[in-house]
């Protein structure tokens, strides 16, 4: 796989793993055809180990533990998709994987582009950015004044 095309892929991947349940289902209900598909791995949750690094750049440190659920599908076409959700939802999970390997198609590529990674990606910058609106209010800056007598 070329750089360009894992950035893609990995985009994808990004956009489907982020995207809100409710929001994924859908635009999954309102593709036109979904084509034949198996399991390659039902969904199955687990719990992945995150770390953290002291000021960002030192030592890594074990933060905690996140519940992930991941699965991966097949189509009839022959493409494989593979998906990652945070928490405990199969059905996500199962529908980006899904989503991930029609993605791969040419035959569906454009219609996934259009339809469910365009708007997914649009509402999760909307999303931000009123998130950001609402904070910035709330913003401390914080500061220490130094006293002359060192």
């Amino acid at each position: 796989m070329e750089t360009s095309e894992m950035e893609t892929n990995r985009r994808i991947m990004g956009v489907l793993a982020h995207a809100d349940a409710e929001m994924l289902d859908q635009k999954f209900a309102g593709l036109g055809h979904v084509p034949g598909w198996r399991f390659l791995r039902k969904p199955e949750t687990g719990l992945v180990m995150l770390q953290g690094r002291v000021s960002g750049t030192g030592a890594a440190f074990n933060f905690g533990e996140v519940t992930v659920t991941r699965a991966a599908v097949s189509l009839e076409t022959g493409e494989a998709g593979h998906a990652y959700a945070l928490g405990r939802d199969k059905r996500k999970a199962e529908q980006s994987a899904i989503v991930h390997a029609m993605w791969q198609s040419g035959k569906y590529q454009q219609e996934i582009e259009t339809e469910v990674i365009g708007p997914l990606e649009r509402f999760a910058a909307e999303d931000d950015e009123r998130k950001v609106k609402e904070t910035t209010p709330t913003k401390v800056d914080f500061f220490t004044l130094v006293r002359g007598e060192d």
